[in-house]
């Protein structure tokens, strides 16, 4: 190790004395660390000339086998390639973004009549993009703002100057309801539709202030020569605007422009809260969850979401708002650090967001917690099948059998949804011959609940059958002879289709196959199969056992059993010495066992 960091130490010294990113590999050529540098040789060199008290910063450093970097011109740059490469690689030790999911922008199309819509793609075909957005619910909002303002076409046409004026489009319902103008067929002309394009993006900008201002002079304008109806049109769309602009979250109107950040460290996650505020008003407001990997520094994780976000919501604001001091030198801004005033009160603002993001994943956390509840999934189930009570039991029935050998079934019993293993039962079949299902579904049914009533036990709220409507109908006839059958609610369900059957009912039901009641049922009726299967593999093996061992002449049914009992398998009782046999059951009986098996050893090896 000291031979592998010596040499990496001569390669840092003839490092250059420059911005860049530098990236540690180690043995299989993997990228394991990204680092941005103002010094690459200066900042390089500290890792390796000092002794690291970071326990984690000391595994890192034995995994290195190779240094590479890159040199840029400033640091600023240094800092936006580290943040790209940390998200193309994502290196087992640097800052994780949890949140890095594809986000809806709106979109207005590069083309004549431009249309608008959302996407989750950004194409660069000279399309002009706005976002994205962190709530889809948002961006619908805001198309139905700008749909209830304007009428523009929604068709794929390509409308240019030939084809309009061919006159070969004809216009569609849209227009006859008075949603579009119909530029399609020369019923609009560029100009004006360009008109309502430059206002929608000021309105996706943010800038409703200068548009209010430009349509009230507007609607001034058409009022001033009687132009009446113009006038009430713009007018219509003040007041929408008004009523939207309304609802937003209004700061002092002289804050223009502005990004704000806070974040809350916690001991392995950080999160950090973005808020933008532009003409007063704040129109974005994001939080992000970075997992940390090498106990990094408020400043290296705030450093790191400031480029994150500013990147991903396309920031270009002059000035930024921060709770503590970071790198001058990461942007093109000024780093503010409010005291007292607007600017404190929207860090304050951003804190806030924080807190109750933090809380709300905390409630989120529970909520799921509590969906996953016992009662909860019981009126889950109450309700899907339509039972008067919660079926806090559920007892399930499955029968096993092999070509007709060794019949058997299991009772499985679940107590508020979950398995009770205790109370799990076998059964061997008594009074069936060969391989009849609906008989032994009667058989066992009967027996299960004859025991329950006559010691005076609680009986399941739901019985579910393995089977289809043969199954239940001998389940059923059990529970009319023992008359029970208003007591307790019972289903069978079908393994080609999960089809639930209800008695009297010829058409089953069909629940949604990713529903808890459907996989609670699949449950009961998965762990009824194993567990009657298990026990159905452990009979024909103790028959096997049996037989071989009633073919020794002189040993008899109590002499098996005692010998079971004490070793539990044949090869075991093979491999005892005389005298371990004379001790359970005396010297005749252990010198015929030990002959026997003695003999058939020899016969073994003989026909080999």
């Amino acid at each position: 190790m000291s031979k592998r960091i010596d040499n990496i130490k001569n390669k840092v010294k003839l490092l250059p004395e420059t911005p860049g990113v530098y990236k540690y590999l180690d043995i299989n050529d993997k990228i394991i660390y990204i680092g941005k540098a103002k010094n690459l040789k200066k900042r390089i060199s500290s890792y390796f000339n000092k002794n690291q008290s970071n326990n984690k910063v000391r595994i890192l450093l034995s995994k290195i086998v190779e240094i590479k970097y890159i040199v840029v011109d400033t640091e600023s740059d240094a800092l936006l390639l580290e943040n790209n490469l940390i998200k193309k690689y994502q290196p087992k030790y640097n800052i994780l973004l949890k949140d890095d999911k594809s986000y809806p922008w709106i979109v207005i199309r590069n083309e004549a009549f431009p249309r608008i819509h959302s996407t989750r793609t950004l194409v660069n075909d000279g399309s002009k993009y706005f976002g994205p957005y962190t709530s889809s619910h948002m961006v619908k909002i805001l198309l139905d703002l700008i749909r209830q303002l304007y009428q523009l076409r929604i068709c794929k046409y390509n409308l240019n100057a030939n084809n309009i004026a061919s006159k070969k489009i004809k216009p569609c319902l849209e227009f006859h309801i008075g949603n579009c103008k119909a530029p399609c067929s020369g019923l609009q002309s560029e100009s004006d539709y360009n008109k309502s394009i430059d206002e929608i993006k000021k309105i996706l900008k943010g800038n409703i202030f200068e548009l209010l201002e430009y349509l009230r002079k507007t609607m001034k304008k058409y009022a001033d020569v009687y132009k009446y109806e113009e006038a009430q049109i713009i007018k219509n769309k003040i007041d929408i605007l008004e009523k939207y602009k309304s609802k937003s979250t209004i700061v002092n109107p002289a804050l223009n422009n502005i990004d704000v950040f806070s974040i809350i460290n916690d001991t392995n996650i950080a999160y950090v809260n973005f808020i933008k505020v532009v003409s007063g008003r704040i129109i974005q407001a994001h939080t992000i969850e970075l997992k940390k990997r090498l106990n990094e520094t408020d400043e290296e994780l705030l450093n790191f979401a400031v480029i994150d976000l500013r990147n991903k919501f396309n920031s270009t604001a002059k000035e930024i708002i921060v709770p503590f001091e970071i790198d001058n030198n990461i942007g093109n801004f000024k780093i503010i650090i409010p005291q007292i005033g607007d600017k404190k009160k929207l860090l304050d603002l951003s804190q806030r967001n924080l807190k109750y993001y933090k809380l709300e994943k905390l409630k989120r956390a529970e909520q799921k917690k509590q969906r996953h509840s016992a009662k909860r999934l019981l009126e889950t189930i109450k309700n899907d099948l339509n039972l008067s009570v919660l079926p806090v039991q559920i007892e399930c029935f499955d029968n096993s059998n092999i070509q007709g050998t060794n019949p058997v079934a299991s009772c499985v019993v679940f107590k508020n949804a979950k398995p009770a293993n205790k109370e799990y039962r076998h059964y061997n079949i008594k009074t069936v011959i060969g391989p009849d299902d609906f008989a032994s579904m009667e058989e066992v049914v009967y027996r299960r609940y004859k025991r329950l009533i006559d010691e005076k036990k609680t009986l399941p709220q739901l019985i579910v059958v393995d089977g289809g409507k043969g199954q239940l109908h001998s389940a059923v006839k059990s529970l009319d002879k023992l008359d029970i059958t208003d007591k307790i609610a019972i289903i069978g369900i079908a393994k080609r289709l999960e089809e639930i059957f209800i008695p009297g009912d010829p058409i089953p039901i069909y629940i949604d196959k990713n529903s808890e009641t459907l996989k609670i049922i699949q449950h009961l009726r998965n762990e009824a199969h194993r567990f009657g299967i298990n026990f159905h593999r452990d009979k024909r093996s103790q028959n096997f056992i049996k037989s071989e061992l009633e073919n020794i002449k002189g040993i008899g049914p109590k002499t098996i059993e005692i010998l079971l009992t004490k070793f539990k398998t044949v090869n075991k009782i093979k491999s005892l010495k005389i005298s371990e046999l004379e001790k359970l059951i005396g010297i005749n009986k252990a010198q015929i066992v030990y002959n026997y098996f003695k003999e058939q050893i020899s016969v073994s090896k003989s026909e080999e």
